[in-house]
């Protein structure tokens, strides 16, 4: 299986994606500097302590009083301990918000993203990187960059101490400091190299994972577990090797760093002590030369482990970057011409001029010069082979996407003229799958039309058969819908009451019917004539049962629409409609009877 790996890291794209990171934190940016002072303070205790300790030994050796400088040491203990406290809690929340508002912004990104800039993404992925990724930014975004300034201070600070203490000792820490460094310096680009692919095989592993299990009851009975446990496997085994090798990485440094820093404390414990024996040196500062080189490890440790965190949060960020690039519609933006008036009763309520479109540059054509008229009232059946053209049509009539050429038009004025929420309102779309949102019925029942009462809730529910089956529920219309609750044909039911509830202008129906017991199917096709009666309703649909009493049926192929017609019409003037009438095995009680039977039989 191809693995694919993350672009290489270029200044330019490293620049981008520390603007992502800042544009988290800038909101909380006074936040972030009361936390800095508060750093200022506790990082000030901890390089004031070796110095009040140095001054306990010095008054030891000369029989001075202690009490003054022992409740120094306390004081500077309960101050550090206190504001410490303050500042990681204020450092938690600034995290949080952090992370909040990385998930919202994305969030509301993608649900405003046209349907074709989201195709090239699984669910999961995008999943992934709204949960995974933002959690990989909360450190580098908040955190970090205070760790960093602590060590700094430290790192300075005691540098600056020690060589008021003694400079030949300086020296020592000086190169053992700039050797670690390089070495840190040496390890950055590997280590975000290692933890972008680390996440990139996470986000396909969890692609792999939502399909697989959107799929499950396909997965089991054709008996592939062990084939979609491979592929799985394989991508969690891409993370888990990405990871290692960042944990090599880190590893190799933490523990250069460590011997490096025990080596340069060897080194000062034996020269600082020949030091001593000659005189240059007290032991007091001796013991405090040493607590400040305790005090370094811990900085130099802390800065390889905020590049690290930097490196993940710059990682998350470059993923995170790519949602923030990608277009969204604006739903409410008015067009600057502005939309014609309702046209008269007779005129078309729908119409197609010459519409050709593509799914993407250079892709064959979807549709090749369709032009067509849906009248206000009334129901038009879309028929033809799969592939034909017909999902594309309705994509194009709710700019989900958009023509290459030609005029639609709704009332006479096309469609780019309208605000796409001003559109949408007047198209109700039920599609072919089917999908219910997560939440109760009574919530689904009440997506299109918020303010809907209970009493059209229920009229709904009756028009699609379903009432009785509701009222038997514990909780009715409040039940939660998951997939132990309802069958595959009670879902399309609910799906087509949600589209009714609104009261819809035009209604958009995409195998509304696949998966209806005869029965219900007449049911529903009772309900889409009351709708034709005062609008229009347009059909897609393999089952021709469900369309012989259209008041029109276009029949598409190759992205054509190469016959209009009533049913009856269509069997004597069109070879294709036939073919699918006989195909299907439909007999109709109309005046074709005869002519389709000569077709099934002949």
């Amino acid at each position: 299986m191809n693995v694919k790996t993350a672009p290489p890291e270029t200044p330019a794209r490293r620049f981008a994606n520390t603007r992502v990171l800042w544009s988290f934190v800038r909101p909380y940016r006074w936040t972030l500097l009361v936390a800095f002072v508060l750093t200022v303070v506790t990082t000030g205790t901890m390089l004031a302590t070796p110095m009040a300790t140095k001054g306990i030994l010095d008054g030891l050796a000369d029989a001075a009083p202690l009490d003054r400088a022992i409740w120094i040491l306390v004081g500077l203990l309960v101050i550090g301990s206190v504001v410490g406290w303050i500042r990681l809690i204020m450092l938690g929340r600034l995290a949080e918000q952090v992370v909040f508002n990385a998930r919202a912004d994305m969030v509301k990104r993608l649900l405003h993203v046209p349907i074709g800039g989201l195709g090239r993404r699984s669910p999961g992925e995008l999943v992934t990187r709204v949960t995974s990724d933002t959690l990989l930014l909360r450190e580098a975004a908040s955190s970090t960059v205070l760790e960093f300034f602590s060590s700094m201070i430290m790192l300075v600070g005691s540098l600056t101490l020690m060589a008021s203490l003694d400079w030949v000792l300086l020296l020592v820490m000086f190169v053992t400091i700039t050797v670690i460094a390089g070495v840190i310096g040496l390890v950055m680009r590997p280590l975000a190299a290692a933890q972008q692919e680390a996440q990139a095989a996470i986000g396909r592993l969890g692609g792999v994972l939502e399909g697989a299990m959107r799929a499950i009851r396909t997965v089991k009975a054709s008996r592939a577990e062990q084939w979609e446990s491979d592929r799985l496997l394989h991508e969690a085994r891409e993370s888990f090797r990405q990871s290692m090798r960042t944990v090599r990485i880190e590893a190799l440094t933490w523990t250069l760093t460590g011997v490096g820093f025990q080596g340069a404390i060897l080194v000062i414990l034996g020269l600082g002590a020949w030091r001593v024996s000659l005189g240059e040196l007290t032991v007091s500062g001796l013991v405090a030369f040493l607590l400040y080189a305790f005090l370094v490890v811990d900085p130099m440790t802390q800065l390889s482990q905020s590049v690290s965190l930097l490196q993940s949060g710059l990682a998350a960020s470059a993923r995170i970057r790519e949602i923030h690039d990608l277009p969204v519609e604006d739903t409410l933006a008015v067009p600057d011409q502005a939309a014609a008036p309702v046209a008269a009763g007779g005129s078309p309520v729908l119409t197609f001029r010459d519409v050709h479109a593509r799914y993407a540059p250079g892709a064959p054509r979807a549709l090749n010069g369709v032009s067509l008229d849906v009248g206000r009232r009334g129901h038009t059946a879309v028929v033809g082979p799969s592939g034909a053209g017909k999902t594309t049509m309705f994509s194009l009539v709710l700019r989900f996407l958009e023509p290459e050429s030609g005029v639609i038009a709704l009332d006479g004025v096309p469609v780019g003229q309208y605000a796409l929420t001003e559109l949408r309102r007047r198209i109700v779309y039920v599609e072919q799958d089917t999908p219910l949102v997560p939440g109760t019925l009574r919530q689904n029942l009440l997506y299109t039309k918020p303010d809907a009462d209970e009493e059209a809730l229920w009229a709904v529910l009756r028009d699609v058969r379903l009432d009785a089956r509701v009222r038997a529920l514990e909780n009715g219309l409040d039940t939660p819908l998951d997939g132990t609750v309802i069958s595959g044909g009670e879902r399309q039911r609910i799906a087509l009451a949600r589209a009714l509830v609104s009261e819809p202008e035009i209604l958009l129906l995409d195998e509304a019917t696949a998966q209806l017991d005869g029965l219900t199917e007449s049911a529903i096709h009772d309900a889409i004539v009351r709708v034709a009666a005062r609008g229009a309703v347009i059909t897609i649909a393999h089952r021709l049962s469900t369309v012989v009493d259209a008041d029109q049926i276009l029949v598409m192929e190759d992205g054509l629409c190469r016959a209009t017609g009533t049913h009856d019409e269509l069997l004597v003037s069109d070879g294709l409609y036939r073919d699918l009438v006989a195909s299907l095995r439909i007999a109709t009680i109309t005046q074709g009877r005869q002519k389709e039977d000569e077709v099934v039989s002949g």
